[in-house]
């Protein structure tokens, strides 16, 4: 075939109906990322981990000492003046419990409700996309939030880690050691890992925001909710419940950080955060495709 042959050949069309539902993702990610509420939140994520890193500086002094090898959650923080890489890994757990979330729980409480308090959701509904594809890509631009926050708090305690404290060669929590590059691999995995925890909360804040027209109202029960599932979490007497709810394998990203890598629990974890966004994202979509938009 000739060079104008080749070049005579159209190109594949995308088909319009992908076009539109692409323009209403991109449209969302725009909107969202643009908001004001939203940078806010992402100034505060980032923010955590820079007053726990010149936190620990200012009590470790020049920061020479360092804590006892191994450990999760708590224990990283022993380690950051050592190795300031560990600064990630205690930013993240301190971060998944509450804060995390809660972003997560205002960006997905508003997605639909907000739209629909606004007044600009049946607008977005004429839209040949049509109802489930534009519940779709909200779900979408939630998960890209809860990608974005905490890839936010990781880039923010890696660079404050590394003004703050020396780096080296990383002590898994099994007490072998890696390098530094290695170790910067594992705290990018744990960051995806951490925000696939957030999948299934994502779903139950989407859900959420369909049953309403008020966002604040969204917000506030997505948020109730994640306080309340947490308490259960901890209560020993319910401790049967415990596998079956939405945060109780959040902290099984520690596991990522052993040598070799333990990936039973993140399994479970990634499973149970599957189950929640199927469960609840259907009730979604059940209750926005057969909902009377009239404002």
């Amino acid at each position: 075939m000739s060079q104008a042959e080749l070049t005579a050949v159209p190109a594949p069309r995308v088909p319009r109906r992908a076009r539109w539902t692409l323009g209403i993702l991109r449209s969302e990610l725009t909107t969202m990322l643009r908001r004001w509420r939203t940078l806010a939140l992402l100034g505060v994520l980032a923010a955590v981990p820079v007053l726990i890193g010149v936190a620990l500086r200012i009590e470790t002094g020049d920061g020479s000492r360092g804590g006892p090898g191994g450990g999760g959650g708590p224990a990283f923080l022993s380690q950051v003046a050592g190795n300031g890489l560990f600064l990630v890994f205690a930013a993240l757990s301190a971060t998944l419990p509450v804060f995390l979330p809660m972003a997560v729980g205002v960006v997905a409480g508003d997605s639909v409700a907000g739209e629909a308090s606004g007044g600009t959701l049946r607008y977005l509904l004429v839209a040949p996309a049509g109802r489930t594809r534009l519940l779709l890509a909200k779900y979408a631009s939630v998960l890209v939030f809860c990608l974005v926050a905490t890839l936010v708090v990781a880039a923010s305690a890696l660079a404050a880690g590394l003004l703050l404290f020396p780096v080296g060669e990383v002590t898994t929590i099994s007490g072998t050691r890696i390098g530094f590059g290695e170790g910067v691999l594992r705290a990018g995995l744990i960051a995806v890992a951490v925000a696939a925890s957030l999948i299934g909360f994502a779903a139950l804040g989407l859900f959420a925001s369909t049953l309403t027209d008020s966002g604040i109202a969204a917000m506030a029960a997505t948020v109730g909710v994640l306080i309340t599932v947490q308490i259960l979490d901890t209560m020993p007497q319910l401790d049967g419940i415990h596998p079956y709810l939405f945060p109780h394998y959040w902290m099984s990203f520690t596991d990522l950080l052993r040598d070799p890598v333990y990936w039973d629990e993140t399994v479970r974890n990634l499973g149970l955060q599957a189950l929640y966004a199927a469960v609840f994202g259907s009730a979604a979509w059940a209750r926005f495709t057969t909902k009377d938009i009239s404002v």
